[in-house]
């Protein structure tokens, strides 16, 4: 399948630069001064001593993702659409047996439509969960089943449920009929737990290690989605890319819902067709500000940073967040480039001092790739500003300003390390990667951007770093590091 996900003007003083030249020379030449007498003299051009990148170049080209095409953006499609959809909808609304409904919400949530079908959904759970008998109770695969849903869709519902299979899983004997999708239920089930949830920690444990005995002797259909999720379970995968994946698993069942089955494709390739589009704009808008050509240094990503914010919301409504957050991950890899690859400590000191100040007057004292950078992340926040500014009637430049700040700081106290050869203990390179991770400038262009009205006070309590941003900045960093140490220390960049 072709893409699976979705298959400013440039700032130069070089006229500038000519016209003083020739300038100066015309001075020279026609003063009153006596002309100099001309020698050949040899001179060295100073070279600044710079690290070199290794990155590889982007395979994707503007060219060709202007060329991406899709028949699923016309009308017709969107027409059928909506007919599946009533008829999905109508089967939905049909379904009485509690189990019944669990596995339908369960199914639709796998083939990336539930998003059409939140009011339904909501009705069904909230019924389920304020059902005081429930005929589940007694069966480990339902209960699993029901636990990781309404933990899903955020409902309080405790791990008590789990007690009375807890001796029995643990204790199993080999030779005893145990039924697989049970287990692989509780193993997906497991996932959502709280601090010190002890009981799901040991119910993993052990369904884990019965799931990958089984798969010793297994090759049916459970097979598949056993190993799909000893890989990785539900609960950390991308949305869309399960959608994808499921679709083609239920493709090769004999007892498919084919009206469902023809809906979901349906809804994926119209959705792609969305991402399509909203791809091809941000590319443009890449090419307009010549960052990638102009600081070829630094890592050409922009098709990477919008599967990654697509990854973070896929659903059609937040088209302007994916839009928005695309183009600030841009920003941040490319200035971490400027950071980690190629500015001088003096170049970079400058460069802080100037998103400080965010002043264009300051831009003067630097290097050109520099005012490239600087005066393309002034104008986006600037632009930015303004919408929301005209949507909302808030002034957000402050808050904005303030988080790129503290981003360049936090990237500059990196730079200072490396080129003083400095090794920082554990507890300084935690308070200040948390910070360099981005998380905070990322949540807080997202929270300006998601479809919802929101107060300008929302945005001071982000700026205080509460617990959830707190941790959820740490968890972002540590993650980071663990999936690329290996090729950091390769380059040797960074502090990590």
């Amino acid at each position: 399948m072709a893409l699976l996900t979705f298959a400013s003007p440039q700032f130069t003083f070089k006229e500038k630069l000519i016209l003083e030249e020739r300038y100066l020379s015309r001075v020279i030449w026609t003063s009153s001064f006596p002309r100099p007498t001309l020698c050949k003299a040899s001179y060295k051009v100073e070279t600044i001593p710079r690290r070199s990148s290794k990155f590889q170049p982007s395979i994707w080209t503007n060219d060709y993702i202007q060329s991406i095409s899709s028949e699923y953006k016309e009308e017709m499609y969107r027409e059928q659409c909506k007919v599946l959809s009533e008829e999905v909808r109508m089967m939905l609304c049909k379904v009485k047996n509690e189990i019944d409904q669990l596995e339908f919400i369960d199914v639709l949530q796998r083939l990336g439509v539930a998003y059409r079908f939140n009011n339904e959904i909501r009705n069904i759970l909230d019924n389920i969960y304020n059902t005081q008998t429930s005929k589940l109770k007694n069966n480990l695969y339902a209960t699993s089943l029901k636990f990781r849903l309404l933990r899903q869709h955020r409902y309080n519902i405790s791990t008590d449920v789990f007690i009375d299979f807890q001796d029995e899983m643990c204790n199993f004997k080999k030779e005893q009929p145990i039924d697989v999708e049970a287990m692989l239920s509780m193993y997906e089930a497991s996932f959502h737990s709280f601090e010190n949830e002890t009981i799901l920690y040991e119910l993993r444990d052990v369904t884990s290690k019965f799931l990958k005995e089984y798969l010793k002797n297994g090759g049916n259909h459970v097979s598949l989605l056993i190993s799909h999720a000893l890989e990785l379970p539900l609960h950390w995968r991308i949305p869309r890319w399960e959608a994808w994946w499921f679709i083609n698993i239920c493709e090769r069942q004999q007892n498919q819902n084919h009206v469902l089955l023809q809906f979901a494709k349906l809804d994926f390739n119209i959705v792609q067709s969305m991402y399509q589009e909203e791809l091809k704009y941000t590319s443009r808008w890449w090419k307009r500000t010549e960052l990638g050509e102009k600081l070829s240094f630094s890592r050409d990503r922009l098709v990477e940073n919008f599967v990654w914010t697509m990854g973070t919301n896929f659903k059609p409504e937040f088209e302007y967040f994916r839009k928005v957050i695309t183009k600030v991950n841009s920003f941040i890899t490319t200035i971490d480039d400027v950071y980690d690859v190629y500015g001088t400590l003096e170049e970079l000191e400058l460069f802080t001092h100037t998103i400080e100040r965010w002043d264009l007057s300051a831009t003067s004292s630097l290097p050109y790739y520099m005012k490239i950078c600087f005066l393309s992340l002034y104008n986006f926040v600037n632009e930015l500003a303004f919408e929301i500014l005209k949507k909302s009637g808030y002034y957000i430049i402050p808050y904005l300003k303030k988080v790129w700040t503290d981003l360049c700081k936090s990237f500059f106290i990196e730079a200072k390390w490396y080129h003083s050869e400095y090794t920082p203990t554990f507890g300084e390179y935690l308070e200040n990667a948390r910070i360099s991770v981005s998380a905070h400038v990322i949540l807080t262009h997202a929270y300006i951007v998601i479809p919802h009205s929101f107060k300008i006070e929302d945005l001071v309590s982000l700026d205080e770093d509460s617990n959830i941003i707190h941790f959820s900045a740490m968890i972002f960093r540590l993650a980071n590091d663990l999936g690329s140490y290996k090729e950091i220390f390769q380059s040797q960049f960074n502090a990590t």
